[in-house]
Formats: structure tokens, C-alpha cells, sequence
């Protein structure tokens, strides 16, 4: 709710604070005087268009800043200032507008500097201003929609929740088949790419190890000769070389010194001992002749061999440039491929299976879109009732409302597109309520709309400014009664001319104007229970004193009150606050001085 609002040089408004209560409020004064400056300054404060032009003469710029109350249950709303940085300090808003003479605007949120268009999405959920040249709060089918829902209530709220449900899951399924879809020809071609590489690799038949084992084959054929000579020479040396019966041999030399510590050995063990690790060195020795002799016989150049495998390396090293780093790199590989070839292999199939719940969820959620359709018409039917019931007691006799449901493409909240469309009288064509309705009408149709969502609607404020434009008597009666039912569960501003209206209100504001001779000012007072008397009785009368007018105003105040008794019994928990009590000296005394700057 809106609790106070400040208006500089705006108008005819030099300097005017409103302090506002929960309930309902009127702003009354003389034509002239600045009350549509009130609504004026509201629409600004909430993103209005700025014009120049509503800047007051010989001023550079006008201001209005207003001090809001935040509901709790606003969770998007504080989502949305905590992304702009916007400070809310226990639940209290800050938010003001600047219009300079030069026609540039300027916002701040919560004391942060702000595009106009955020003041526009914060309207959209705390203030429904209804004013002669002001935008419809349901201006746009999505909004107009939302409103049947939440007339609706549980009635059209599980059918949209299970078509909520049904939507998502056909969303997952339609992005997961489109992406699918849409790089079949990618994958197809990464298929081909795995199975050639896969069947290359097959062709070669790389083994683990295999690189390491040709390298070392490949070095020992390339120095065949070499090694034959290396052996054969390290072999004479153990054994001794046949040609030549006297050269010297170690394993002979190894014997000898054996024999001679054996024979010593039997006086010394330590000899003994030396003899028997002789012995093993013999054995040794024998040993590794043995192996290069072998060696030798085994050791053959084979050119062909090498040139075999030095085919085979550079193979297996082609292949490992292509897929690995060496044999067991490219095994690797072929690891992978053929596992994302599997992968690949089954899309086809998913892709059918995919498209088989597609269609069975499309039929699903055509169902589920048709039964919300019908939860919605039906409701849509009791809310144009309930209007059209409403207007006849607001001076449109012969006008209809009708709340619209027409069926277009699936979409987030089913296929239903919801428009407002009035008939003023029998015989005309339905039109938009914003378009088919003068200014005063449009007004009176906005109360209705909003008395008829009372209850549902969550706009913790509405502002409507000359809602009983071209009406009197009774319908004025009819007019202020349903602005106070609606104000049992919201914040209700109402700029009036009818006393009728006036009466019903918890507190009552007036716009005075000053004549200083040159310049002619306005500021706002309120009015205690004396003043209300005085100020009701000059609407009625047109004139200060008169006694049969004053009666009239009482009346007019002893029957309103009754009403909201009666509506509202007193200590009823619903309604959901109460207006502040202020001090009878201070309304008195700004009720006198606005009788004084009237006369």
C-alpha cells in the first residue's frame, strides 16, 4: 500500500503531502482546484508518460515521491528490486519520479537510480490506477487471462496446473527430439568417421607392447654382424678358441686357481671357502659361454626380417599419428569409438521413440488445454455475469460486459487468449472495454471489474479518479458502497465530486486552493468528522453554512457508516487493517483552514 505521497510543483500543486491509510480514501475539492494533479502524480510515481507540460509555471522540474508498503507475498516484485539493488528497509519502499520543464524523466527505486520502466513493472503488481486518460492495469490479454484464472480459483487452478505439468514434460521431449533431429546429419557423418577408423585400425591389429618389441628386434637386426663378432670374441675369451690349443681361457684359469685352493683348503677354512665361491664363478662363467654360444648359432642376418619390420613400425606409427600416441594410444581410441559408435547407433531409435511420446504428449496436453479452456469459460461466464449485475447499479443500465475466451496455439498457460469486451447498450457491437467505453464509463467499469475480483485479486491498491463521472442520486450511492467493499481487502484512492461517494470514506483528503493574486496554488488537509460535515455539505450545496446541507451530509455519513457496519461488523478479522486514529486537534484545525482558504 501507498503510505504517503509528496507531490512538488506539479500543476497547479506547489507542494502537497498526502499521508494515506489502508481502507478507503477520497481526495475532494472545488473544480480547479488540483484533485486529477493527485491521480496525475500517481500515474507518474508508477511510470506514467512525463510531459512537460505538467510541470508547474516558472518551475524546472516537478517531483512526486511515495513511500510504499510491500507486502510479503510480493515474492516477484522483490526478485525484481533486488536485481535493480533497490534498498527495502523493513518492508518500506522509497520510489520517486522527476519530470524537468525540458520534458526529460528521471526515476529512483529504493534509492537507486532506475529506468522508468521498472516503476511501469512494479504498477503492474501493487497499483490499478482507473483515471480518465490512464491504461488499463488489464491491458493486455496475458493480464486479462490472468485475471479469469484467479477469479476462477480452484476451478481452473488444477486443470492449468495439470496442463502446466503436461507442457513441461512435452517441452523436454520436443527439445530433446529436436536436437536430435536437427544434427542427425552431423552424427551420421561422425558414425562414418568412427566406423573407417575402427576398421583401419581392425586392418592393422596393433598389440599392446608391439611398438617397444619391434624397436628392439629392429636395432638387433640392424647390427647383426656386430653382435655375431661381439659374441663370438666374448666367447673365446670364456672358453678358449678352438683353433688354438694353447690360448688361454678364463674358465681354465678358473679351474686352476680352484684346484690350487682345494688342496690348501684342507689346513684353512678361510680357503676353503674362497675355492668353493671360485667353484660357483666357474659355473658362471660356463653359463653365460653356453649362452654365447648359443647366442651365435642363433644370430643370423636376415634382411628380409628387417626389412619386415621396419614396415610393420612405420604402420603402427601412421596409425598412432592418426588416433593415439603408439599402439596402446590407438587401442585406446578404438576403446572410445566404438563405445560413442554404440551411442550414435542407438539415436535412430531413440529418435523414433521420442517421436512416438511426442505424439501421444501433444494429445495429451490438447486434452488438458480443452479442459482448461472450458474451466476458463465457465468462470469467464460467472465474471461477466457478475459485472454486467454490477453496472446496472452504476448508472449503465443497458450495458454488458463480457469476458471473451477465444482458442489460439498452445502456449505456456494453455491456448486460451482472454479479452475484456463491453457492450454499452443493446444492439452495439462488443468492443474492448478500453475502447468501448467513455472515460467516466470506463471508470465505472474498471469498479466493477475490480469489485467483482475482490477477494481474488492481489493489487494491494487502486487509484480511480472521477469514477462517478455522470451519475447521481442513488447510482452515486451504489458507486461509493462498492468503492468501500472494495476497500475492505485493498488500499482504495477515489477522487470525487459526489458526496454520495464521499461518505463512504475512512478518511477524507481535500485539495484547497490559494489566490495570491498572481499565482494560484493547491495543497492537500485532512478532514476530521466536523470538517468532512462542512466540506460534504459544499458539495451538496455549493455553498459554506448552509443548514439544510449540513443535515443532508449527515445523513449522508449516518447512512454510510451504517452500511460499512453492517459489511463490515466491527472487530471483523477480515478486513485487514484498520486506519490510523489521528488527533481531533490536528483534522480540526486543517478542516478550518481549508473552510477559511474556500471563503
Amino acid at each position: 500500500m501507498i503510505e504517503e505521497l509528496r507531490i512538488s510543483r506539479l500543476g497547479v500543486i506547489e507542494e502537497a503531502v498526502l499521508e494515506l491509510d489502508p481502507g478507503l480514501t477520497v481526495v475532494t475539492g472545488e473544480t480547479g482546484a488540483g484533485k486529477t494533479m493527485v491521480v496525475t502524480g500517481l500515474g507518474l510515481l508508477f511510470g506514467g508518460r512525463a510531459d512537460s507540460g505538467l510541470v508547474r509555471s516558472g518551475a524546472s522540474r516537478a517531483a512526486v515521491d511515495g513511500r510504499l508498503r510491500l507486502p510479503s507475498r510480493l515474492g516477484d516484485v522483490r526478485t525484481r528490486l533486488d536485481e535493480i539493488g533497490a534498498d527495502v528497509d523493513d518492508d518500506t519502499l522509497l520510489v520517486s519520479r522527476i519530470v524537468g520543464a525540458d520534458g526529460r524523466s528521471r526515476a529512483q527505486v529504493g534509492g537507486r537510480s532506475a529506468p522508468v520502466g521498472v516503476l511501469s513493472e512494479l504498477a503492474d503488481d501493487l497499483v490499478a490506477v482507473h483515471g480518465q486518460s490512464d491504461q488499463l492495469r488489464l491491458r493486455s490479454p496475458a493480464r486479462q487471462r490472468e485475471a479469469i484464472d484467479q477469479f476462477g480459483g480452484p476451478d481452473v487452478d488444477e486443470p492449468l496446473a495439470r496442463y502446466t505439468d503436461v507442457y513441461r514434460d512435452y517441452l523436454d521431449i520436443e527439445a530433446t527430439l529436436t536436437t536430435l533431429t536437427r544434427h542427425a546429419h552431423e552424427r551420421a557423418r561422425e558414425a562414418d568417421m568412427l566406423r573407417f577408423g575402427l576398421a583401419e585400425i581392425e586392418a592393422v591389429n596393433p598389440l599392446e607392447g608391439e611398438e617397444a618389441a619391434l624397436a628392439a628386434e629392429i636395432e638387433r637386426l640392424s647390427y647383426a654382424d656386430a653382435l655375431r663378432a661381439s659374441a663370438t670374441g666374448a666367447h673365446g675369451v670364456l672358453a678358449g678358441d678352438p683353433a688354438e690349443a694353447d690360448s688361454p681361457d678364463a674358465l681354465g684359469l678358473v679351474a686352476s686357481a680352484r684346484a690350487i685352493l682345494d688342496r690348501a683348503g684342507e689346513h684353512d677354512p678361510a680357503l676353503a671357502e674362497a675355492a668353493k665361491r671360485l667353484a660357483e664363478a666357474g659355473y658362471l662363467l660356463a653359463d653365460v659361454a653356453a649362452e654365447l654360444a648359443s647366442y651365435v648359432d642363433a644370430l643370423e642376418a636376415d634382411p628380409q626380417r628387417l626389412a619386415t619390420a621396419q614396415e610393420r613400425q612405420a604402420v603402427l606409427r601412421a596409425l598412432a599419428r592418426k588416433y593415439g600416441d603408439g599402439p596402446d594410444g590407438v587401442l585406446a581410441w578404438a576403446r572410445d569409438a566404438a563405445s560413442r559408435l554404440g551411442t550414435l547407433d542407438t539415436d535412430d531409435s531413440r529418435i523414433e521413440e521420442l517421436g512416438v511420446l511426442s505424439k501421444e504428449l501433444r494429445l495429451d496436453l490438447t486434452n488438458a488445454a480443452a479442459e482448461l479452456s472450458a474451466a476458463r469459460r465457465r468462470a469467464a461466464s460467472v465474471f461477466s455475469d457478475a459485472v454486467t449485475a454490477e453496472l446496472r447499479d452504476l448508472a449503465m443500465p443497458h450495458a454488458a460486459v463480457a469476458a471473451e475466451v477465444s482458442t489460439g496455439e498452445l502456449g505456456p498457460y494453455g491456448a486460451d487468449e482472454v479479452e475484456l469486451l463491453l457492450m454499452p447498450h443493446p444492439g452495439a457491437p462488443a468492443r474492448p472495454i478500453a475502447k468501448g467505453a467513455s472515460g467516466g464509463e470506463l471508470s465505472r467499469v474498471m469498479l466493477a471489474v475490480e469489485v467483482v475480483f475482490a477477494g481474488q485479486s492481489g493489487t494491494p491498491t487502486f487509484v480511480f479518479d472521477e469514477v462517478d463521472a455522470g451519475v447521481g442520486g442513488r447510482a452515486a450511492v451504489e458507486v461509493g458502497r462498492r468503492l468501500a467493499r472494495l476497500a475492505r481487502n485493498a488500499q482504495v484512492i477515489v477522487v470525487t465530486h459526489l458526496p454520495q461517494v464521499a461518505a463512504f470514506a475512512d478518511r477524507h483528503l481535500v485539495v484547497v486552493k490559494s489566490d495570491d493574486g498572481a499565482v494560484t496554488s493547491s495543497g492537500v488537509v485532512a478532514l476530521d468528522e466536523q470538517a468532512r460535515v462542512e466540506e460534504l455539505s459544499r458539495m451538496l450545496a455549493g455553498l459554506d453554512g448552509s443548514a439544510l446541507a449540513q443535515g443532508h451530509a449527515n445523513e449522508l455519513l449516518e447512512a454510510a457508516a451504517q452500511f460499512k457496519a453492517e459489511f463490515n461488523p466491527a472487530g471483523d478479522p477480515s478486513h485487514p487493517v484498520q486506519p490510523r486514529q489521528r488527533t481531533k486537534a490536528s483534522t480540526a484545525s486543517a478542516g478550518r483552514a481549508a473552510s477559511k482558504q474556500r471563503r
